[in-house]
């Protein structure tokens, strides 16, 4: 391999990049031409991966937490060998290609995490570094080192003016995560033009106080210095780098240095300069020389050998530790153990006093960790309310091996992120906690955990005006209907603590995205199920709780949470009165409208029209349920601070406001 190759190599990438920019009209040329030599030289002298078999679980993982120099990865991507063959460079940001405007998991082979949202990446390399971490502490032995790589990253001076990316930062260097190495593609150029408008700080000083190591400047395009930047990076095993790479934004073409290559195709004219500048030719556009792919193929070669040795490795250590080994295949594989589920079924007995439901789910969380090896999270400094801590099991970086409870800070956003990031790894199955409120903190994450279909558990409590006294700012109004209009999130809202301890089975369950759990900070009391439907009943995301009476209902009264009881009396109340009442327990929209049509008709039957649904939150939503001639009895204001019950009262969340909401239906 010749200097002369990798120089072509690299201008391979750029100009992949800038011909796929220019056929879409549409992209961001500048900082893959800008990023190329770092980029090159991390995937070709360091990166451990194997293109014919991208989910190898001993892969270093790649993150571009720049997501908009996506073309950068694309072209990695197609010349390293994954199956993304040129055709799909050539219909970059087009319908139905496999190279989306930006990085998406699980459109495009090889690709790590969804980025774009700028400092999601880089928080979730964080929380890819702590899973590798986890892993390695839970299952390597003395001779074998089953879990050994890196996560890298290329990061953006936008990534870093982000604060999920401070935050990230902060936790990073607290435990000390040398595996983590970011390649900081620091070219002083951001859409508005130069950096200097808005960031001036000095990051490398900002970086060395989080305890990360820091590297350079270094000249960003020389091949020798990154490679030597790099290496010096590995070296450092106690805590994570950045290697300050000093670039050129669109280097090689005129506009070289501004912020008018940032964002917007180079043009025929600048292209052409470009090409000529950096020797090469000007047609046919996407062209690659035939050493460029010879030499950068190899990476097939050498990922399936790596991968092969790898697996003789986990081989002889199925052979000395066979039970660890088949855990641990299973929780790379995300799978639960079988019988999990009966750690919580028998949890709630009838007769259990009243107690919270975020009370009850920490007690649920205990019981099935003690099943449920891979269950692994925690707070945002809130684990004593939220009740999230895993007794008996040693904190994540607290000196003691194989820890389950994680101590985020209170930084929600990159709680959030870094969850994400350990569920893209795979082994853990992350949750994280904090109150419903400062669910506002952490929506970027959820919305890319439902986007990427991420088993992330995110535990709410404190869900209501409910909470009583610490008055409006902390109680949320708006935040579960919020919740609810992200698309592939499930939300869950127990009524009680036998649903709380089913809502976990729900969310266990669930492999194909996100769930909310939305937990009061209020005891409730327990539903008495002789009289009521079982708890079972959540697995379907709604059932008949209760009928006054056998045949068709003339009213259904329809709740969540803590006020499922409260429609529950404002049934009794009516059935007093001779009117034929249903309750329909509804603790999961989502769920709910997944069931086939047949079911949820035999809940909700067309052929009943008054309708009251119940539920201390944001009214809008609701119609959903009741149509546009029932009634919903909810908060279209923020709260007070007052006494938890009296502020029921007073907003008129109560079973005689439902009961007098029904009567006037049934006059109609």
């Amino acid at each position: 391999m010749t200097r002369e190759l990798e120089e072509v190599s690299i201008n391979a990438i750029r100009f992949l990049s800038v011909d796929a920019v220019e056929k879409a009209r549409a992209g961001h040329p500048g900082a893959p031409m800008g990023a190329a030599t770092m980029a090159y030289v991390l995937w070709d002298h360091f990166l451990k991966h194997n293109p014919r078999n991208p989910n190898w679980a001993d892969r270093d993982r790649f993150v571009l937490s720049a997501g908009h120099a996506s073309m950068l990865l694309y072209s990695l991507l197609h010349l390293t060998g994954y199956d993304l063959p040129l055709d799909e460079l050539r219909r970059f940001r087009q319908w139905g290609s496999k190279t989306p405007g930006h990085p998406e998991h699980g459109e495009t082979p090889g690709v790590e995490s969804t980025t774009g949202p700028l400092g999601q990446g880089f928080a979730n390399g964080v929380g890819m570094t702590i899973a590798e971490r986890w892993l390695a502490e839970h299952y390597n032995r003395p001779g074998h080192e089953i879990i050994d790589h890196y996560t890298y990253a290329i990061v953006s001076d936008g990534d870093l003016q982000e604060g999920v990316a401070s935050e990230a930062a902060s936790l990073a260097g607290r435990h000390g995560l040398g595996k983590l190495i970011y390649l900081y593609d620091d070219n002083d150029i951001q859409i508005e033009g130069s950096t200097d408008l808005a960031f001036t700080e000095d990051v490398a000083a900002r970086f060395r106080a989080y305890n990360w190591h820091v590297v350079g400047p270094v000249d960003g395009h020389d091949i020798a210095a990154v490679d030597a930047a790099i290496r010096d990076a590995q070296a450092e095993g106690e805590r994570p780098s950045l290697i300050m790479c000093k670039t050129i934004i669109g280097y090689g073409s005129p506009g070289a240095g501004t912020a008018k290559v940032h964002g917007a195709p180079l043009g025929p004219e600048n292209v052409q300069s470009a090409k000529e500048k950096l020797g090469w030719p000007l047609e046919p556009d996407f062209y690659i020389p035939d050493e460029v792919l010879d030499h950068l193929r190899k990476a097939v070669v050498r990922g399936e050998e790596a991968e092969k040795e790898w697996q003789g490795r986990l081989e002889a250590y199925a052979k000395a530790q066979p039970e660890e080994a088949a855990r641990l295949r299973a929780e790379l594989a995300g799978e639960l153990p079988e019988g999990w589920e009966e750690a919580v079924k028998d949890l709630f007995p009838p007769g259990t006093d009243a107690i919270a439901t975020r009370v009850a789910c920490g007690k649920a969380l205990n019981a099935l960790a003690t099943r449920v090896h891979a269950l692994t999270g925690g707070s945002a400094d809130l684990s004593p309310s939220t009740k999230t801590v895993i007794a008996d099991f040693a904190d994540f970086g607290s000196g003691e091996p194989c820890g389950h409870n994680i101590h985020f800070g209170v930084r929600e956003h990159a709680m959030g992120a870094i969850a994400n990031g350990m569920a893209l790894h795979g082994g853990p199955i992350p949750y994280t906690a904090t109150f419903l409120v400062f669910a506002d903190y952490m929506r970027p994450p959820m919305r890319l955990a439902a986007m990427m279909k991420k088993r992330v558990i995110f535990v709410f409590s404190h869900d209501s005006i409910g909470m009583g006294e610490d008055g409006p700012t902390h109680q949320p109004v708006e935040q579960i209907m919020n919740l609810r209009a992200v698309p592939n999130m499930t939300v869950i809202r127990p009524a009680d603590a036998a649903e709380t301890a089913v809502a976990w089975r729900a969310a266990l369950r669930n492999g194909n995205g996100p769930t909310a759990l939305i937990l009061t900070r209020q005891a409730v009391e327990q539903l008495d199920r002789t009289r009521c439907a079982p708890a079972e009943g959540l697995l379907r995301g709604g059932y008949v709780l209760w009928d006054s009476d056998k045949g068709q209902p003339e009213v259904i009264l329809i709740g969540t949470g803590s006020e499922t009881r409260v429609a529950l009396a404002a049934g009794d109340t009516l059935a007093g009165e001779g009117v034929k009442v249903r309750v329909v327990a509804l603790p999961s929209w989502e769920i709910f409208d997944q069931q086939p049509a047949k079911y949820r008709q035999s809940v909700l039957p067309d052929g009943v029209r008054a309708r009251v649904a119940v539920e201390a939150g944001l009214r809008l939503g609701w119609e959903h349920y009741v149509g546009l001639n029932g009634a919903i009895v909810g908060l279209d204001r923020f709260g007070a601070s007052g006494p938890g019950g009296e502020l029921f009262k007073q907003y008129g969340i109560t079973a005689e406001n439902v009961a007098t909401e029904a009567r006037k239906l049934l006059k109609r």
